[in-house]
């Protein structure tokens, strides 16, 4: 159950590639509040970090309960590379419902450096994770933030906003997360749409494509890239696996959009989802997998890890990590030879990627330091051997890669610190890459066993550079 570590790459040309050694932590134990456990959002702007958190001060910061606890308010941080110093810069307000003082969001999950038709420069923009409709956030300056849409763009039910992108001056957006029955449902959408604006300063969005791309088993469009020429949409599809569509963005709305993955890369609904898409080496790489812990309760998929594509400009795909199998266009081999969750089949999700001096970068989230608990409830001998597992697995694995096809693992344990079971974000910069994660609550982490100075819970960020 441990991962396969290829060769390492030849680093000959350009610039090598980061090593473990060369991350330092820059934040740990929730920023100094260990319920801010998801680094959810990142961007740079104006010489400068920033990070958008979700905070939880229970288990599921998307529950009505949650919403309803006045110190769930969501926080966005500042981070001054040249100072090494924290600063937060914005907390959610508190507004009124049925007569109490709840925050307005509990999350800032997407965050994006874009320049509008009334943008005199480019703007921070952030979308909130919030009870009664997604915001989206403004800021000139990097220092005071305005509401710059109506909740959920018109449609309340939209609780969050995932995924943005960018591409012919105009910016991108998906709604993922709204009403369930016990608060806000995370992943899934009301909505399969994408939405296209122009001016989101002023508030001006349109729907730019049909419910699911015109397939109603996909029920959301849950990440957008831009590529060639493109926009890419990568859908959650439990019925029969995730799609990935691309459109040129030109005409008439709704635009025309042409699917090129079907049928979760015909390896069905293990491929549930398009978690992250980056463009890289002329070609789109998109990371898959299953939401959660590998298995989707919901709809009874998996449990399965999460395999890596590579969408070509000539709409075909190859596999550079997964599972190989007979496809309609014949039989397909893992370029890399590793198999699904880079070898490692507690890598539910390839969860966030980026490129940084020429390499690309792919982060997971691995589900394996819930096994401790699972434990608990086992017979002895088997509680012992699903601990024994959890050490050895536990923590995000980060690998990277100058070809795409040959990778090299630059850490499998988070860091060293196993509370940290998903890389969340990943941002490259002038100063180097930076990294944020998703982190089990102080709580948690305490029964775990696994407290310390180095993993006491809450999460991390850490700055690489060579």
């Amino acid at each position: 159950m441990t991962a396969v570590v290829p060769p390492a790459v030849v680093e000959t040309a350009g610039r090598p590639g980061l090593l473990a050694r060369h991350f330092r932590r820059i934040a740990q134990e929730g920023l100094g509040d260990r319920n801010n456990r998801t680094a959810h959002s990142m961007a740079w702007f104006k010489d400068r970090l920033y990070v958008g958190t979700t905070r939880r001060s229970e288990d599921d910061p998307y529950t009505s309960r949650a919403a309803a606890d006045p110190g769930v308010r969501a926080q966005i941080w500042r981070f001054d590379p040249a100072a090494a110093a924290w600063e937060q810069i914005y907390v959610s307000p508190l507004v009124s419902v049925r007569g109490r003082e709840v925050p307005r969001d509990v999350g800032y999950r997407g965050m994006i450096v874009f320049q509008g038709a009334s943008d005199e420069a480019p703007a921070l923009y952030v979308t909130t994770i919030s009870d009664h409709g997604s915001l989206f956030l403004r800021s000139s300056d990097g220092v005071s933030f305005d509401v710059v849409s109506t909740p959920g763009l018109g449609n309340s039910v939209n609780r969050s906003f995932r995924s943005l992108a960018a591409l012919h001056g105009r910016l991108y957006a998906s709604p993922s997360g709204r009403s369930g029955e016990d608060g806000v449902e995370r992943n899934f959408a009301d909505a399969a749409v994408v939405y296209e604006s122009d001016d989101p300063a002023a508030g001006r969005w349109r729907v730019v494509s049909e419910h699911g791309f015109g397939d109603p088993g996909n029920i959301g469009v849950f990440e957008l890239a831009q590529f060639n020429g493109f926009v890419y949409g990568g859908t959650f599809n439990a019925r029969s696996g995730c799609q990935v569509w691309k459109t040129d963005a030109r005409g008439e709305a709704p635009y025309r959009w042409v699917r090129v993955v079907s049928a979760g890369a015909d390896r069905g609904n293990l491929n549930e989802v398009a978690v992250t898409m980056v463009p890289f080496a002329g070609a789109l790489f998109v990371g898959t997998g299953i939401p959660g812990l590998g298995y989707d309760r919901a709809h009874g998929v998996g449990p399965s890890a999460g395999e890596l594509l590579r969408v070509n400009a000539d709409d075909t795909w190859d596999l550079v990590v997964g599972e190989p199998r007979q496809t309609v266009a014949g039989r397909k081999r893992p370029l890399s030879g590793l198999g699904p969750g880079f070898g490692n089949e507690f890598n539910s999700v390839i969860w966030r990627m980026a490129v940084h001096d020429g390499w690309l970068y792919a982060g997971t989230h691995d589900w394996s330091v819930f096994l401790t608990f699972f434990a608990r409830r086992a017979r002895p001998a088997f509680g012992r051997f699903l601990q024994r597992i959890a050490q050895s697995q536990a923590g995000f694995d980060l690998w990277r890669t100058r070809d795409g096809a040959r990778w090299t693992r630059v850490t499998g344990d988070g860091f060293g610190a196993p509370s940290s079971y998903g890389l969340r974000t990943i941002v490259s910069t002038p100063v180097g890459v930076f990294i944020g994660t998703h982190s089990l609550s102080a709580a948690r982490t305490a029964a775990n066993g696994a407290a310390s100075a180095r993993d006491a819970g809450g999460l991390d960020v850490w700055w690489g550079r060579a």
